[in-house]
């Protein structure tokens, strides 16, 4: 159990993080609580990355496996503050709830890491085998595991700790997200003689009928491989008097284990070179959206919009370990996935390192108006992370 004086730090340190305003490429202020945060605690090593991601790591007297716990330090916006009961940034505390933006999503586990990681350093006089790394990441609303890959490429973890909410239930697995573009393309012409031109949304029209008709695949734990139309643009918008000559559709495609970039298009593609062989004025290509950002430190950050999915057996040492350790502390963690995308999609996705995600509050909670986290949240996720590092390198 933490003492008081420990529960009273996680409360603390999650207020100060919420006070930071800290919108995607705007994490700065966020960035620099962190590292001060580092400082007092006596992290041997403290590192900002280009991107802005802040990392702190505590060395073992003896070599070992390196834990990993990573946490996205970027908000959504909050849109009208008028409509919040309390201020967003204010990390005001009423009937044991930190209210504030990122307080879900997810100061509110950064902190409780960051608290975990150094408690266990005391308290065992760091006479274990590893390290500790933890890591506040930046851009992750924009990009799921883009900005992880710098991290895990400084630190090469063995095993990592995605902070998401989870009422502090353990997370081995997750759908992964794709960004799929469809884009038709036509001739322009004025409206009134359409006939000499070819209109790229009805040629859309049909390649949306026929996508619509296509069946993603199912995995029996992380569920429905689903595609599904977020928006259709023409061009030029507006269009007046003019047939539109280009065509843009997105689509949202939740990603399963083993699903690579070629297999998810290939089907959307195949359907595409049929409506092109039955009608020739369907013209069209699909392909994933790219994306491009500024960071706060000046550096720019860009990738692919596909994120994989990632799932470990309950079976798995490493997460018998945990679970083991969780419930001798009188913790009663249930074993189940995440239903959104996570910087796992990077680490285990992408990378294959071994990865769980536990973290304080409701899932539902993130993003809202009124976003908060109970204070028994807080404190309960602290015992879990410190119970990991225990599960993990207490052993050795």
């Amino acid at each position: 159990m933490l003492s008081e004086k420990r529960k009273e730090a996680v409360v603390e340190l999650c207020r100060a993080l919420i006070r930071e305003k800290s919108y995607s490429g705007e994490e700065g202020g966020v960035a620099a609580t962190v590292k001060k945060h580092l400082e007092a605690a006596g992290f041997d090593e403290i590192i900002v990355d280009g991107y802005g991601n802040v990392l702190g790591k505590i060395a073992g007297k003896r070599p070992g496996k390196k834990v990993l716990f990573d946490g996205h330090i970027d908000t959504v916006p909050v849109g009208k503050e008028s409509d919040w009961t309390y201020p967003p940034f204010a990390a005001e505390i009423h009937d044991g709830k930190v209210y504030g933006r990122g307080a879900t999503d997810m100061k509110g586990a950064v902190a409780a890491f960051l608290c975990a990681a150094a408690d266990y350093a005391e308290d065992t006089g760091r006479d274990f085998a590893g390290e500790i790394w933890v890591a506040g990441v930046v851009h992750e609303e924009c990009f799921e595991g883009i900005a992880a890959r710098s991290v895990s490429a400084r630190v090469k973890p063995d095993y990592v700790v995605i902070g998401e909410a989870s009422e502090c239930n353990l997370k081995i697995g997750q759908r992964g997200r794709g960004e799929v573009v469809v884009e038709t393309f036509g001739v322009p012409a004025h409206s009134a003689n359409p006939e000499k031109g070819v209109n790229a949304v009805y040629a859309m029209c049909e390649v949306v009928s026929a996508i619509r008709a296509l069946e993603p695949a199912a995995h029996p734990v992380l569920g429905k491989g689903i595609l599904e139309l977020t928006d259709v643009k023409s061009s030029p918008y507006p269009g007046a008097s003019v047939v539109p000559e280009y065509c843009r559709a997105t689509y949202d495609r939740r990603l399963l284990v083993g699903e690579t970039k070629e297999s998810v298009l290939a089907p959307i593609e195949k359907t595409l070179r049929g409506l092109e062989a039955a009608n020739p004025a369907v013209k069209a290509k699909v392909s994933f959206a790219t994306g491009r950002e500024k960071c706060y430190t000046g550096g720019e950050i860009s990738g692919e919009r596909f994120f994989p999915g990632w799932l470990f057996g309950k079976d798995e040492p490493f997460v018998k370990d945990i679970v083991a350790e969780l419930r001798g502390m009188g913790l009663a963690p249930s074993i189940t996935q995440y239903n959104f995308c996570t910087n796992g999609s990077h680490y285990a996705g992408e990378a294959g390192i071994r990865t769980v995600g536990l973290g304080p509050s409701r899932e539902n909670l993130a993003h809202t108006i009124d976003e908060y986290v109970e204070i028994s949240e807080l404190e309960r996720a602290s015992e879990s992370y410190y119970g990991i590092l225990n599960a993990l390198l207490g052993k050795a």
